[in-house]
């Protein structure tokens, strides 16, 4: 009963043409490209630009994006591999177990719990507060005791977007891709409408020095200090280009689309050839936006005069600016855009335990498939239940760092997972492969460390936490129920 016994790729294929766990296969390049997209647009964009910009980088928080986009382009090369190979739902998890072994598979999985439901509560919260934030004054103003869980007794947008999403998603993969088409075409409006009005009112000298002094921070505890300082006993700083990676390690939040895209393999028309331009077209797309909304936003007003704890950020620019009508639209097209981002965090939280409970390591309940829409319905409601307390209950302030150490943690395993498979399946057919391996996967793993290291202490000790109660989870009950465990299924051989 080895820890590292792994389900080959075969097996794994196989599994996706059982009748009670077969999904619809109803994807294409562009749905993919669009859920990325719609993912990744979101809190990054439109609340953590001006945080980095004000704490970090300054106007340099544009480089802190393209620092980033870089360790999410070579964890994306990987992931786009992986995935093109091994096109079933899972994503990391169906990776790992095909590469590292179940193990290492049930901490992946486990992770990739933490980083799609505490995303999904944490950009429903966000949400909810952009959303109150421009009804503010109007008939329809939502009362502070509904709208905020701190301030009143729950946060009722939160909650109920969350049960919307949740009937939408349980309705077909379908129809959870035209909602995200509508929404990402309002978000990503606002961001060029953003960009473009935005232009008339940037000033040079906001961008001057474009990366400031670095200066030493007082007042920061062992736990807030980023890891890499108490490692090697550096001072605390902020701005200069220590800032800028520090920034890079927040801001990473906002790439964590494309691992989105992977999940959705298994219900993707053709996977092999649609998966890699879907992982890299919403890469691609989301990172020109991002430089250029944060190069406008630092140009708009002075670094130093940006609030970290403002929530809307880019309406606030064109407030300040005089152009109220502007940063209305803005705002409602911002809280329009968010909404989907809660929507596509569920759809990757289901897919990943529906794998897990179909190789038996969650209960098989998880694994039914609704006779008509063909999707995971029982766990699809169940992560919708906890997320809506979750958003509707709790104030979580530490989220996007949280979510970061997943995701991070996620891509050092994919990308050792190429190398791994690389060696020990040479013979699968790969229709897109990782050039220069093994550099590339080398690289991406080294570039996900070094900005995990960038985190705050108190990040990894509760990212520990949380693994350890995983090991228990499993020890207690999925090492025994395995599906690999229990003994040889039957394999259907591909041609090599």
């Amino acid at each position: 009963m080895s820890l590292f016994r792994t389900k080959s790729v075969e097996q794994s294929i196989a599994d996706t043409d059982e009748p009670e766990h077969r999904l619809r296969k109803d994807l294409t390049a562009l749905d993919l490209t669009v859920f990325g997209v719609g993912v990744t647009i979101g809190g990054g964009l439109f609340v953590l630009t001006g945080q980095v910009a004000a704490d970090f980088a300054g106007p340099a928080v544009s480089l802190s994006f393209v620092v980033a986009a870089v360790a999410a382009g070579l964890a994306a090369l990987c992931y786009a591999e992986l995935a093109s190979t091994v096109p079933v739902a899972g994503s990391a998890y169906t990776f790992s177990y095909a590469t590292v072994g179940e193990l290492i598979a049930w901490v992946i999985g486990w992770d990739l719990m933490l980083e799609f439901i505490v995303g999904a509560a944490a950009v429903a919260g966000g949400w909810s507060g952009y959303l109150t934030n421009v009804l503010e004054g109007t008939p329809l103003e939502i009362p502070a005791s509904v709208a905020d869980a701190t301030e009143g007794w729950i946060n009722l947008p939160a909650l109920l977007l969350v049960l919307v999403l949740t009937a939408i998603l349980i309705g077909g993969v379908k129809l959870s891709s035209r909602v995200n088409a509508v929404a990402v075409a309002v978000k990503v409006a606002v961001a060029l409408l953003f960009v473009i009005a935005g232009l008339f009112f940037v000033k040079t000298a906001n961008l001057s020095p474009f990366v400031p002094e670095s200066a030493g921070t007082a007042g920061e505890s062992g736990w807030k200090r980023p890891l890499v300082e108490i490692l090697f006993g550096l001072e605390p700083v902020t701005y200069g280009w220590g800032g800028i990676i520090t920034g890079a390690a927040i801001v990473f939040f906002a790439f964590i689309g494309f691992d989105v895209v992977a999940t959705t393999a298994e219900e993707t028309r053709n996977p092999r050839k649609d998966l890699p331009l879907g992982i890299f077209g919403s890469l691609a797309i989301c990172t020109a936006l991002y430089f250029a909304v944060s190069v406008v936003l630092t140009g708009m007003q002075n670094y130093r005069s940006i609030d970290s704890a403002d929530a809307a950020p880019l309406s606030t620019a064109f407030t300040n600016a005089g152009q109220d009508g502007i940063a209305n639209i803005i705002g409602v097209g911002a809280a329009v855009g968010i909404i989907v981002v809660v929507m596509i965090l569920l759809l990757g939280q289901t897919r990943v335990a529906f794998a897990m409970a179909r190789d038996g390591l969650l209960p098989p309940v998880f694994a039914k498939v609704h006779p008509t829409f063909r999707t995971p319905y029982v766990i699809t409601a169940v992560v919708g239940v906890v997320v809506a307390i979750l958003a509707g209950f709790t104030s979580i302030d530490v989220l996007a760092e949280l979510v970061n150490i997943g995701t991070l943690f996620a891509f050092i395993l994919v990308s050792i997972g190429v190398l791994i498979l690389r060696r020990s399946r040479s013979d699968l057919e790969r229709s897109f492969r990782v050039p220069w391996v093994p550099i590339i996967p080398i690289a991406a793993a080294l570039a996900s460390f070094a900005l995990m290291l960038n985190l705050a202490v108190e990040t990894w000790a509760r990212f520990l936490i949380w693994m350890a109660i995983g090991l228990v989870v499993y020890f207690l009950y999925g090492r025994s129920h395995s599906r690999v465990g229990r003994g040889p299924q039957k394999e259907t051989k591909q041609p090599a």
